[in-house]
């Protein structure tokens, strides 16, 4: 077996060629060995401009490539599914980005097929990954800041163009869907437990008929957590983690830069301090971490079994926000 994990990519989306391929082209155990594009000219062009060696007109080219062991699929998100499953018959370990399904009963049905198969298959939540947020766990489950008792987080982007696949109900836009499923997925990573019940209010664009202004309670055995999202305001995040003693706040905590520091302040009782943590690319990391589990049998950072509770609250706060009540996840 090669020393990499080579990796084939499905799609010429931005997120893979601006964010992931790069990364993962610099990481330690990954190998980017050929891109895919329903046109041809445009798997070509992005094959030559990041320097992949092969490059497919369709997708299911790239399944057939014997050479490729793994494949990242940061499709639009109503492809996630079917060509993930599709991969995994091929043979190939799957990294599908998140929400890594439209629904729970999609999310089984990957479950099914990974058991089926016998491949890895994991959802690309990257921040799982990050030193700061490793940092903020270990925080926590040592007990420094007391008891988890309440998160508070805040998600947003301007997205106003109805042509982008973030706007279009059809390929599972919306904020929720495309960004709420960070505080939702870090919460419950945070309280280790899943929301016993959910509220929720959406407010939808009257044009394009996704969720562009959403807020959520998830209320947990020890805690609540509470968020917004929107992917109509000013682009701002931020994440806080208040327990019995102190709290912890992520200054960055989804889009941490590849380039720079992050940071995260730690208050306990009235001592302050802030914890820098050096430069890394969390998508670097996401894909060495996703190799090893193939290479060294080693746990992936999120599996299928959480990404199935992850989309169980997604689909609660969507069903609260219809029937003006708390809902129960349902997995």
């Amino acid at each position: 077996m090669p020393a990499k994990l080579r990796f084939g990519i499905l799609g010429v989306a931005k997120i893979a060629t601006v964010k992931v391929i790069p990364a993962m082209q610099s990481s330690e155990l990954c190998e980017i060995a050929a891109i895919a594009s329903r046109d041809a000219a445009r798997a070509e062009a992005a094959a030559r401009k990041l320097r992949i060696p092969k490059h497919y007109g369709t997708y299911e080219a790239l399944l057939a490539d014997p050479e490729i062991d793994a494949v990242y699929n940061p499709l639009p998100n109503n492809l996630h599914v079917s060509w993930s499953i599709r991969a995994a018959e091929a043979g190939k370990h799957v990294l599908c980005e998140k929400p890594i399904a439209m629904s729970v009963q999609e999310t089984k049905q990957l479950i099914e097929a990974r058991d089926r198969t016998g491949v890895v298959m994991a959802e690309a939540f990257m921040v799982r990954v990050h030193p700061q947020w490793l940092r903020t766990r270990e925080l926590i489950n040592s007990g420094e800041i007391g008891e988890l008792r309440a998160v508070s987080g805040f998600f947003s982007y301007d997205n106003r163009d109805p042509r982008n696949i973030r706007n279009l109900p059809a390929t599972g836009g919306g904020g929720i869907m495309d960004i709420g499923c960070y505080p939702i997925n870090t919460s419950r990573w945070m309280f280790g437990a899943e929301p016993w019940r959910v509220i929720g209010v959406v407010e939808r664009d009257p044009e394009f008929g996704t969720d562009r202004l959403s807020s959520a309670i998830l209320d947990f055995p020890k805690g609540q957590a509470v968020f917004t999202c929107s992917t109509q305001l000013n682009p701002y995040q931020h994440m806080h983690f208040h327990g019995t003693r102190g709290r912890v706040e992520i200054e960055i905590p989804f889009n941490a830069p590849p380039d720079g520091p992050t940071r995260i302040t730690v208050q306990t009782g009235t001592e302050i301090r802030a914890e820098t943590f050096p430069v890394c690319d969390q998508y670097a990391l996401q894909g060495d971490a996703f190799a090893a589990a193939i290479r060294e049998k080693k746990p992936v950072p999120v599996p299928l079994e959480d990404a199935l509770s992850n989309m169980a609250v997604i689909e609660a706060v969507f069903r609260s926000a219809q029937t003006e009540t708390w809902a129960a996840p349902l997995g």
